[in-house]
């Protein structure tokens, strides 16, 4: 098992929620809830345990295969993807930020922890959306989201769409953390997509 495929479908799991979010209003739930729950698992003792089990990465796992194969147009999610990349290294250099934002998830999944699953979901996605306002919107390039106006005026689908950018960011840095960059994904694709399939199999 490649644990960077597994990172990078992670990354590719939020850019494809965040498409559904802002065309549709509406998004898997299932997969939202494992790129979510990855930020406040910071200790895990593996990758796949960051989001609980492969199968919670199908999504991810299946958008990443289309894209390095090819195979369907996933222009925007492939954008996404390629912002949060990019928004990871900016955002490693700002040891102030990252300070802040691991300190804010730590009180946030405290906070929440004794709360029913439902309802501590949603406080969780509106804490990470605010504290995306606070941090990662700073940093240049900005990631910028098209979709219907009427979904990206709705406020929990706009902090849903936050809340999953964050989730894409944490995949983001722990593929980089794996030894993933940009040569890994320019000269290493062929291995990558025969990683991506042979996960999505197992």
């Amino acid at each position: 098992m490649n644990p960077r495929a597994l990172a990078l479908a992670g990354v590719f799991q939020s850019a494809e929620l965040v498409r559904q979010a802002a065309h549709h209003g509406a998004w898997s739930g299932y997969a939202a809830t494992a790129s979510l729950d990855s930020l406040f698992r910071l200790e895990s003792d593996s990758v796949e345990a960051v989001y609980g089990q492969r199968d919670r990465l199908r999504l991810g796992l299946e958008t990443l295969a289309e894209v390095l194969g090819g195979e369907t147009d996933n222009t925007e999610s492939l954008r996404h993807a390629v912002g949060l990349l990019q928004m990871q290294r900016k955002f490693l250099r700002d040891r102030s930020m990252v300070t802040e934002v691991g300190e804010s998830l730590e009180r946030i999944e405290q906070e929440t922890r004794d709360l029913e699953e439902h309802p501590r979901e949603e406080r969780r996605a509106e804490e990470v959306a605010d504290l995306y306002t606070r941090t990662l919107s700073h940093l240049t390039p900005r990631i910028v989201v098209n979709g219907s106006p009427r979904h990206l005026q709705d406020p929990r689908t706009v902090a849903w769409i936050r809340a999953l950018l964050f989730a894409g960011l944490r995949s983001a840095v722990l593929w980089q953390q794996l030894g993933g960059g940009r040569f890994s994904l320019l000269f290493g694709r062929k291995r990558l997509l025969e990683d991506t399939r042979e996960l999505l199999q197992g």
